[in-house]
């Protein structure tokens, strides 16, 4: 009889390499961190009961689901833009899991989990809008993409989410990608090409940023 294992691994378990990349003997103007284990749920209204979600989205986060491309910080979760009357729950140690958003949200909206569907990629660092800009028609300047903007966007034909985190501590820009699991691998090689010449710092977390 095959035996079969349903741990949940890392889309980039095998292409994910801690440490140095690219050009040595410089700082490093690039960090790319990947983010693991963490419960996304995609909250999309029922058709008609916009407000009603709204509404209960700010009983259950206490502050007001994202109407626009942007991203919420509540104090456990982060609510992400994903189109007109839908967002993502974004948030660790299972505060925000399927099981305990349905019964708050799910009379007023349809809910999947894309937990699993996911890699989560933190970008920071001097060079993390020139790497970025590299493969994304974006505007990241900090006066069109301040703290908390958000877009549906895509990274070298490849479709993603991509917001702006809170700053560093050193007041270096912070941006969130999320990227499907099947396409992460490739996207994070050419993430790694296009940083090369900057230098990257490699690394993996339990943490959002």
């Amino acid at each position: 009889m095959a035996e079969f294992s349903w741990s949940p691994r890392s889309p980039l378990e095998h292409a994910l390499v801690t440490g140095a990349h690219g050009a040595r003997g410089v700082e490093a103007g690039v960090s790319l961190t990947e983010v693991r284990n963490f419960d996304l749920i995609q909250v999309m209204a029922r058709r008609g009961k916009a407000a009603e979600l709204t509404n209960a989205a700010k009983a259950r986060f206490g502050v007001p689901a994202p109407d626009a491309p942007k991203a919420v910080q509540s104090q456990d979760a982060t609510l992400i833009w994903s189109g007109p009357d839908q967002f993502f729950v974004l948030s660790m140690g299972g505060t925000h899991s399927m099981d305990t958003l349905a019964p708050a949200l799910s009379d007023a909206a349809s809910l999947s989990d894309q937990s699993h569907a996911r890699a989560l990629i933190g970008i920071s660092g001097a060079k993390a809008r020139t790497m970025l800009a590299k493969l994304s028609s974006i505007d990241l300047h900090p006066e069109a993409f301040p703290v908390g903007a958000a877009a549906a966007t895509s990274m070298d034909h490849t479709s993603v989410t991509l917001w702006r985190g809170g700053d560093r501590p050193d007041g270096q820009a912070v941006f969130n990608l999320l990227v499907f699991a099947t396409f992460a691998e490739s996207l994070w090689h050419t993430m790694l090409d296009a940083a090369a010449e900057y230098g990257v710092t490699i690394a993996h977390s339990e943490e959002l940023a």
